[in-house]
């Protein structure tokens, strides 16, 4: 039963109602309540001291900056100096009940991922884990699609909302059915279908993870939730998607997709369906995800009029592109993905165990991976990462999701690997935060017809920020917990340098090297035990 769970929980999960909803025994364990000492704050008065702002609405940096915050919003920003001469303190701010001296430092809005899972099992069986290693790389607010069971999910949405829990804040999406009043129902109507967004609005649901659902199914959960002010993200599956591409679906209403599904079929050239093998098998996880790259010459060329139709009719209807890049990125180099340096003291063992090649565990699907595996990828992503700057070029919005806990994308790292990945497709760095900030705020807030409250260092905004010691947009490789290597001329001798300082989500601060550090001591307990549990066997 636990493979099961974990397999349904997945990115790309079954889409049947009915064995969904056998996972709920297996959820993960809820956070712990926070402590006392882990976060400081809010404060009636927390000044930020000195730092170079780097906004999320792609304008240039500017510093040194004084930023105010009174319990946990922004109440002023202030410039005091120019760059190289001291600063005086004239002018500047009246002192805050705590202060964090940010000089020489960077700071950023929150990051917000908008395609996550918080683990599952018997992977990652603790919330605790998940959360700590969200905020510990600057990420403050997570959409779920969906988290886990619908009223485990929404019970910790609202303990985030509080700050009873040491975690990002929440927003919890839904696929068709879940629910514990509708366990024992199917959905075979679109009356039915609009009776279960409205059930799922009532749970304090925030909008839908849709599939590739049949067409008048589609248009019924679109609609509803459109009224509603419910958002939508969807996972076009390749079982559906013959009938239901990313057009189709946007014609319908529907505000925006979720990986790739959908996205290539909506560009096939000479197609109408992928050309799969004959003994083709969806429930063959090698035959799924090796022969979808190779996806990547069915389509119209870059540049071409039916390729720039497309852009332009997305760009018509506002539509939003969540790519998650990363969690595929280990198709292009397996080895590479499974031998990341922070594996060792970050990825529970049993998350190893769960990624290793298993006919069972979902993206497990390293049965015999190929060199030419592995060239369909790199080949597919240079088109859709193509696609993905000419939309950006053309003023469409693209954010960031990770959907890690997957293929040997561990949670929070993978935030930052995507990032990478859309500056290796033509994002300037300033590009890639605005993704990571205020478009992901809007992705959330304009469904519900409601401006932001997150996403910018604005006055009057929630004050969700990251504070980095070295410069992002030199080098994203800063962000990683494990930070860059570079190489000290002093000593000459590598070291790592970065990582996350402080992550403030309701102008609480979070050390996020402390936040690592007990992550670490997680994966050390879990990797002793193991090692008790192997000598006991024998």
């Amino acid at each position: 039963m636990q493979r099961v769970g974990g397999f349904l929980a997945g990115c790309c999960a079954l889409l049947s109602v009915t064995l969904v909803h056998v996972q709920a025994q297996d959820q993960v364990q809820p956070a712990p309540d926070r402590g006392e000492n882990e976060g400081a704050g809010p404060f009636d008065r927390l000044v930020i001291r000195g730092a170079t702002l780097i906004n999320g609405d792609g304008g240039m940096p500017v510093g040194p900056v004084d930023i105010v915050i009174e319990q946990n919003r922004i109440e002023s920003i202030k410039g005091v100096g120019t760059p190289g001469i001291p600063i005086s303190d004239e002018g500047r701010p009246e002192p805050g009940t705590h202060e964090i001296d940010a000089h020489g430092m960077y700071v950023m809005p929150g990051f917000i991922d908008n395609h996550v899972h918080t683990g599952g099992v018997p992977k990652a069986p603790n919330a605790d884990y998940v959360y700590r290693l969200w905020l510990a790389h600057g990420i403050t607010t997570v959409r779920g699609v969906p988290f886990g069971p619908l009223e485990w999910s929404i019970s910790e949405k609202e303990r985030s909302a509080s700050n009873a829990i040491v975690a990002p804040r929440m927003v919890s999406f839904h696929r068709m059915g879940s629910g514990e009043a509708w366990k024992n129902r199917s959905i075979r109507t679109p009356d039915e279908a609009r009776e279960w967004v409205r059930y799922a609005k009532t749970q304090g649901v925030d909008g839908l993870k849709l599939g590739a659902h049949r067409p008048d199914i589609m248009a019924a959960l679109i609609d509803e939730a459109n009224k509603l002010g419910m958002g939508q993200t969807a996972h076009l599956d390749q079982r559906g998607v013959a009938r239901m591409n990313a057009l189709d679906a946007a014609r319908l209403g529907m505000r925006g997709m979720t990986h790739f599904y959908g996205l290539f079929e909506a560009l096939y050239d000479d197609h109408d369906v992928q050309p799969w093998p004959a003994g083709i098998n969806y429930a063959n996880e090698y035959d799924r995800f090796s022969q979808v790259a190779r996806q990547w010459n069915l389509i119209t060329e870059p540049g071409s009029e039916s390729w720039n139709a497309v852009l332009d009719e997305f760009i018509e209807r506002d539509f939003i592109i969540n790519p998650t890049m990363t969690i595929y990125a280990a198709g292009r180099n397996v080895e590479f993905a499974r031998q990341s340096v922070w594996h060792d003291a970050y990825t529970l063992p049993s998350m190893m165990e769960y990624y290793r090649a298993s006919r069972t565990d979902h993206g497990a699907y390293w049965f015999y991976w190929t060199t030419a595996d592995e060239v369909a990828w790199r080949n597919f992503y240079q088109r859709w990462m193509a696609f993905l700057d000419d939309y950006k070029d053309r003023g469409g919005r693209v954010t960031i999701g990770t959907d890690a806990g997957f293929i040997y994308k561990l949670f929070g790292f993978s935030y930052v690997e995507e990032m990478e990945l859309l500056q290796e497709a033509g994002f300037h760095p300033l590009e890639v935060i605005r993704a990571a900030t205020l478009h992901g705020a809007e992705e959330i807030f304009e469904p519900q017809g409601k401006p932001i409250e997150y996403g910018l260092i604005q006055e009057g905004l929630l004050a969700d920020l990251v504070i980095v010691e070295e410069n992002p947009l030199e080098n994203f490789k800063v962000l990683y917990g494990t930070g860059a290597v570079k190489l000290n001329d002093e000593t000459r001798r590598p070291e790592r340098i970065g990582g996350v300082k402080y992550t403030i989500k309701d102008g609480i601060v979070y050390d996020a090297r402390q936040l690592l550090a007990d992550v670490a001591r997680m994966v050390e307990t879990a990797k002793q035990a193991d090692a008790e549990g192997s000598a006991e066997a024998k």
